[in-house]
């Protein structure tokens, strides 16, 4: 019989390892009009994240150290800490640095 591995299980292999980390947003800046101000567009659209993944819980929070995001824009910030909630993760990659910029 295969050996089977949980999702949680693959996670905690990750613990202390690099992990790039897909947001999901609810609604996209096209759906909610183009009047939306600069805050409420940062909330509502996909993020992504890329450093050390310190721990999990049950419900995927995740707390990452040496974190660099990326938003939509392109735009890259650097944290050195940071929270995200489980509810809005919509992809772990393990070992991910993030997107790629690609040469057009």
């Amino acid at each position: 019989m295969a050996s089977q591995l949980l999702p949680l299980e693959l996670i905690d292999k990750c613990v202390g390892s690099k992990i790039w980390v897909v947001m999901k947003g609810d609604k996209g800046e096209e759906e909610l009009g183009s009047d939306i101000s600069p805050f409420l567009s940062s909330l509502t659209s996909n993020s992504e994240f890329s450093g050390t993944l310190l721990g999990f819980d049950d419900y995927v929070n995740m707390v990452l150290e040496d974190v660099t995001e990326f938003d939509y824009t392109g735009s890259q910030t650097k944290l050195s800490k940071i929270l995200l909630n489980g509810n809005n993760i919509c992809m772990l990659i393990p070992g991910g640095e993030g997107p790629v910029a690609t040469d057009p």
